[in-house]
């Protein structure tokens, strides 16, 4: 990244005013895919009058991400969900951020993820109670509750299974709303706009803040700590000595509520679907369940022995990426691989263009998990892999989340397997995250 050339990167034509707008709608993982195959390593195409730039290659991406991340800030697509996740780590910038992450760092210690592991089992195992043998369920919405339930034990040490359903449907309109939005021309209207869909997301949005803050204000009056994120949030120390205000703090919580159940749930899955269609591989998982486990629960000293496990989470999170790209906005006019890149650009990395890539991935459309056996995470250039994004703002909770994976793959694989309905259609959806479109309706099979 240099001074910047009068030369733009190839990319597709349009004369559509809407430039390649429908396209990358309707399908933008494959528009993005044919983009890196057709035009190589940096591309550039149009969506309405937006600029945007896609960078296919790894040293590339460490340019934006890390070398000159400081050209960089957060587009308008974050901004756009401002109502909902504040100036919390997901959506900030700066200093702002630079001084969340110091103060949330503490929460998230090996020590305090570790602890949190007999939570997960247990809410996993409760929910697999109401399982029956032969029956068909919504994989998709199964997990999104199991993830749910967790995220609020660990987070505010409250059981909300029962306790807290208007909490949770109206996280779940919230969620849907960003998502319908922002895979569509819709990002463009205001949220302040009285439309039907952002009342909806008004009302939702303050049924959440009333219980956050309601949490919130209790946790301050007895300033205990009760072994949650939630506790660690209100206790940290800047450098200054002060601490987050209830606004910062509610911003952070809304994050983790959102980043904390729905990425995992998307990778559980995404999980059992490609296991359902290849047979070995959970033959082969199902082995190393029964050597490690013996048919008990697992437990935290259990991850490390689940080697097998680890590359299913490792090949699933290559295949079906929950968080499916990056974006940045270019600050000033500047070069990226030999190309000129305007102020204002959109800079995409996209993690489900990247990890199909053939140049760092045999065979890159199977689902392989022993190519994670001899090291291969260590073979790869830095950012031909990239799952939970990468530099300084490398997601927070990646040591909670792949612990969440491992604990609930052990549990609930040892009790069932599935396999996919008949009449159940699997298309993934880049919206917010990458989504089952139609959902993911699964027979369960008890083992």
């Amino acid at each position: 990244m240099g001074a910047a050339t009068s030369i733009l990167p190839p990319g597709p034509k349009s004369r559509s005013p809407l430039g390649h707008g429908a396209e990358f709608i309707r399908d933008t993982v494959g528009f993005l895919r044919t983009c890196a195959r057709d035009y190589g390593d940096v591309v550039t195409f149009r969506t309405g009058p937006q600029r945007s730039f896609l960078l296919n290659h790894p040293d590339l991406i460490e340019d934006v991400l890390v070398t000159h991340n400081h050209n960089f800030i957060k587009p308008f697509a974050l901004r756009r969900m401002n109502l909902f996740l504040g100036n919390g780590l997901l959506s900030s910038d700066g200093e702002a951020w630079r001084r969340q992450r110091r103060l949330a760092q503490p929460a998230f210690h090996r020590e305090r993820v570790a602890a949190y592991a007999d939570v997960m089992v247990a809410i996993a195992q409760r929910r697999l109670a109401t399982w029956r043998d032969g029956e068909d369920r919504d994989l998709h919405e199964e997990m999104m509750q199991i993830t749910y339930e967790i995220v609020g034990k660990t987070l505010f040490d409250a059981d909300v299974g029962d306790q807290a359903a208007d909490v949770r449907d109206a996280l779940a309109v919230t969620l849907e709303h960003y998502q319908r939005v922002l895979s569509s021309f819709w990002i463009l209207l205001p949220d302040s706009i009285p439309t039907p869909a952002n009342l909806r997301l008004r009302k939702a949005l303050e049924r959440l803040d009333s219980a956050l803050y309601r949490v919130i204000d209790e946790r301050r009056a007895t300033d205990t700590d009760r072994g949650d994120l939630l506790s660690m949030l209100l206790q940290s120390q800047d450098e200054d000595g002060s601490r987050m205000s209830p606004r910062q703090v509610r911003d952070e919580l809304m994050t983790l509520m959102f980043a904390g159940h729905d990425t995992t749930a998307l990778t559980l899955t995404w999980c059992w679907y490609l296991l359902a269609q290849y047979p070995g591989v959970q033959a082969e998982l199902h082995a190393e369940l029964g050597s490690v486990l013996c048919g008990r629960s697992p437990g935290v000293d259990d991850v490390q022995q689940l080697r097998y496990t680890a590359m299913v989470v490792s090949e699933v999170l290559r295949l079906y990426p929950p968080a499916w790209g990056i974006a940045r906005q270019a600050v000033e006019t500047c070069e990226i691989g030999g190309y000129r890149v305007p102020k204002g650009s959109i800079v995409l990395m996209s993690q489900a263009v990247m990890h199909r890539d053939p140049r760092y991935f045999d065979d890159p459309d199977s689902f392989k998990p022993e190519r994670w056996a001899d090291g291969l995470a260590k073979q790869l250039p830095k950012y031909a892999y990239f799952p939970f994004g990468g530099g300084q703002r490398l997601c927070i909770g990646y040591a909670f989340a792949l612990m969440e994976a491992a604990l609930l793959i052990g549990t609930i694989a040892q009790r069932f397997r599935f396999t996919l309905a008949a009449d159940q259609r699997v298309e993934p959806h880049a919206a917010l995250t990458l989504r089952p479109r139609y959902g993911m309706k699964m027979m369960l099979h008890k083992r």
